[in-house]
């Protein structure tokens, strides 16, 4: 047995592949293709630096000694500076041009962005393989008629379908924002100790074009089209700010979708996935809780919470640069992104796999449909029926309250459609009240909403990333 804390989100909840982007191997060998793109950026705008220095740097990208730079760690108490030294150890030829010019952030914040980009895609992946999953569970039961809730009371009835839009499109607001957030997403560049460019100036004898052009060809390395236009030492906090503002909103969609499927379950509509053995509970072997939807609102309510993390780190900045940052982003960002990995993992194998009992959902439906159809009851009577109006209206009234008596005091069925069917003054047959009570004239547009939205809004989305589509999720526990 291991004696050391593991995290919970690496060993229960997160993905080989998030943990993997968050991976020292991952975040090391970022900073040293950061150092070859720099060594390789110098020589081409004229720096004295050699081919041959920077093969040997190419060459031992992925030669990392850990041992040899905790050791150096341990020495100078300084992670960049450790990993220089170690660097250099592996690279003697050209060791005396690692990192020439350059403070910490740019190899530090350049790879948190480059890696927070590569997180944010495994995310969109996720995103789009719920949204897909979704997509077809509302095609399934757009037409499926459901009882709907407000306040957590009966309300009029939607559809299974349409209730799911719902979820849907809080997904589709979170990948608009995403994509945004991505779009906007820039390298920090080269800019020096306090983002004045001074040392590169230096470097190049005071040619300010060329300073310009190292972080433009150091960007296009590196995969970005641009870089920040004005820094500190480090990209503003805010960044850290807007991508984590992007995980919160996902979690909120996830938690919301979580907590209506707790709900329904209550409500025996649903039933999350279960596999044969699964046990409900360790005392009473009967119960299926819904456990995954708990989970999702769990880590829904730590990313939520977690996203407030940059919020403060980035208003409590001072000037160009203050350290109080980075153990806070050390563990804000990574932690984030490994719950939101589990969410959406989460979210998936529950949409692909939940069981709806549409009987479950007509029975509840019919509880409540003799209290809803009497406005259109009312309406057919005094149109076709010739009653008055207000006294039908007392009639329903009356029978309503004693029809609600009857339910919640005595336990007993509704009985305010027959208590109407029996009362002279509606004059309704059995058969007219029949046609009166089919339940898709209560539903309104939902089937039609429902499959609006999935053609306009969603599926154009889901064909413009198909090849984000298709993925495996693994649910540990």
């Amino acid at each position: 047995m291991n004696s050391a804390y593991v995290s919970p989100l690496s060993k229960r909840y997160a993905s080989r592949e998030m943990q993997e982007i968050f991976s020292d191997d991952l975040k090391f060998t970022t900073w040293r293709r950061l150092w070859v793109a720099l060594a390789e950026a110098e020589q081409q705008l004229g720096i004295n630096i050699t081919d041959e220095q920077i093969d040997e740097l190419r060459a031992n990208i992925d030669n990392i000694d850990y041992e040899m730079a905790q050791q150096k760690e341990l020495q100078v108490r300084h992670d960049v500076m450790a990993h220089v030294l170690t660097y250099g150890e592996a690279c003697p030829k050209a060791k005396s041009i690692i990192h020439l010019g350059a403070t910490s952030c740019y190899v530090g914040d350049n790879t948190d962005i480059i890696i927070m980009r590569k997180a944010l895609l495994r995310v969109k992946k996720l995103l789009l393989n719920a949204m897909s999953a979704l997509c077809d569970f509302a095609e399934k039961y757009k037409a499926q008629p459901t009882l709907a809730f407000t306040h957590f009371q009966a309300a009029q009835p939607t559809t299974v379908g349409k209730r799911a839009t719902l979820w849907l499109h809080d997904l589709l607001m979170d990948l608009e924002l995403l994509d945004f957030t991505l779009k906007n997403l820039k390298l920090l560049g080269c800019k020096g100790t306090t983002g004045t460019g001074a040392s590169f100036l230096e470097l190049f004898d005071g040619d300010h074009e060329k300073v310009k052009k190292l972080e433009k060809i150091i960007a296009e390395k590196m995969g970005f089209d641009e870089v920040y236009p004005v820094s500190g030492q480090t990209y503003s906090r805010k960044v850290d700010y807007q991508v984590l503002s992007v995980l919160s909103s996902i979690a909120q969609s996830a938690c919301k979708f979580a907590g209506d499927i707790r709900l329904l379950s209550h409500l025996k509509e649903v039933d999350e996935p279960f596999e044969q053995n699964q046990i409900g509970s360790s005392a009473m072997a009967y119960k299926r809780n819904p456990m995954r939807s708990e989970r999702i609102a769990s880590l829904s309510r730590f990313v939520i919470a977690t996203a407030q993390n940059p919020a403060y780190t980035a208003a409590t900045q001072w000037f160009e640069r203050t350290l109080d940052d980075s153990a806070n982003k050390r563990l804000s960002v990574p932690e984030a992104f490994l719950a939101i990995d589990g969410i959406l993992s989460l979210y998936i194998n529950i949409v692909t796999g939940m069981k709806v009992y549409t009987q479950m959902a007509v029975r509840h439906l019919n509880e409540e449909l003799p209290f809803m159809a009497t406005e259109n009851i009312l309406m057919y009577c005094v149109k076709n029926k010739g009653g008055d109006r207000q006294e039908l209206h007392e009639a329903i009234r009356e029978h309503s309250v004693a029809a609600a008596y009857n339910i919640k005091a005595l336990g007993n069925d509704n009985d305010l459609l027959q208590r109407i069917l029996n009362d002279s003054r509606f004059g309704l047959t059995a058969e007219e009240l029949y046609r009166l009570l089919d339940v898709h004239s209560f539903t309104g547009r939902a089937k039609e909403q429902t499959e609006e939205f999935l053609n306009e809004y969603v599926k154009p989305v889901l064909k413009a990333n198909e090849e984000l589509l298709g993925i495996d999720v693994v649910i540990k526990v």
